[in-house]
């Protein structure tokens, strides 16, 4: 790849700082640790990154566009404005822009960041997932009679496990009604109701636009717990070092017959697709005892840190760190000319 003028949008509380004195072990807990592996893996590559921090201003896009000309953006907004569902705003201004963009079209962002509309979707294309209740801000709590327990009660919009602790897998009426409750009014977003799966949770990272390939299949252990079947990666087991260490989480390539590999990657190219999604993704799903396949959510844009999931799935498959940004630029480049 030649060179390129590239303008990387961040958050505006997430541009790495220029003096970094901590250890890559230190870096791995910062905000910006995934800002940082961007950052300075593409100026390695020998591109000219220049960088933006954003927050609640579409004016300063369109001024750094103007007088950077950048050849690609490699966006890393993850919200606008405080709001997680305005980033497909931003994208949809970027094709008004006409400048090519890393990641997801605007399209997809607007299926997958709705987690009960991405549901929808993949019931009609008969792709499993669990079964679901949407409980909106300021309405009474009525489960319907399809929903048995153990639920598990989530953020509607929200990513990265935000909202999701050791409380919010249900398993009567009361503890529901508490939990859907803290959801509406303290973290202020609809109650997604799902049926809890008991199994084992498996990530699939998809890169690749109308051709999309899929990495190798990635899986989160609980090495030192009783019953890991009846765990998930709430907020603690993402980002408390303790916790983690306590619990004995970790994540890895997952052991599993080819044929059954073959099928996820079948289900999850097809979620995929039907969520026309672009760029590159992470499929979650969870894989139960008698190998029955249910897929939680599609992640457009997920981390792409060297050390997360996408990162070290494609590496497992010797694709190295920047060969991946390499082909997720080129995806952005080559999903600009096709939409023009």
């Amino acid at each position: 790849m030649s060179k390129l003028r590239i303008l990387v949008l961040v958050h505006e509380a997430l541009v790495p700082p220029d003096d970094i004195k901590k250890t890559s072990e230190e870096i791995e807990f910062e905000p910006w640790v995934t800002e940082y592996h961007v950052i300075s893996t593409l100026k390695k590559m020998k591109h000219e990154v220049h960088v933006l921090g954003v927050y609640s201003d579409l004016r300063s896009i369109r001024s750094a566009v103007d007088e950077i000309n950048p050849h690609v953006i490699y966006n890393l907004l993850e919200e606008f404005d405080g709001e997680a569902l305005f980033d497909q705003n931003v994208v949809s201004y970027l094709e008004l822009l006409r400048v090519p963009y890393t990641g997801c079209n605007p399209r997809g962002l607007i299926l997958a960041r709705d987690k009960a509309l991405a549901k929808k979707i993949l019931t009609y294309h008969r792709i499993p997932t669990p079964k679901f209740f949407v409980f909106p801000k300021n309405k009474k709590v009525n489960r319907p009679k399809h929903l048995e327990f153990p639920l598990i009660v989530k953020c509607l919009t929200e990513e990265a496990s935000f909202g999701i602790s050791k409380a919010s897998v249900v398993h009567n009426d009361e503890k529901l009604q508490e939990r859907v409750e803290y959801i509406n009014k303290k973290l202020n977003d609809d109650a997604l109701v799902e049926q809890f799966v008991e199994g084992r949770e498996l990530y699939v990272g998809i890169v690749g636009n109308y051709r999309a390939k899929a990495l190798p299949v990635w899986e989160l252990f609980f090495e030192k717990v009783d019953k890991p079947e009846k765990e998930f990666y709430s907020n603690r087991a993402k980002f408390n070092k303790k916790y983690r260490t306590k619990k004995g989480i970790k994540t890895g390539p997952a052991e599993l017959d080819p044929a059954l590999e073959k099928k996820i990657f079948s289900v999850c190219r097809r979620a995929y697709k039907v969520l026309n999604l672009s760029g590159y993704a992470r499929i979650d799903i969870r894989l139960t005892v008698d190998e029955k396949i249910y897929i939680l959510e599609a992640n457009p844009n997920p981390d792409i840190s060297a050390t997360d999931e996408l990162a070290m799935s494609a590496l497992h498959a010797k694709i190295k760190y920047k060969d991946l940004l390499k082909k997720i630029l080129s995806l952005g480049i080559q999903w600009s000319g096709s939409t023009k």
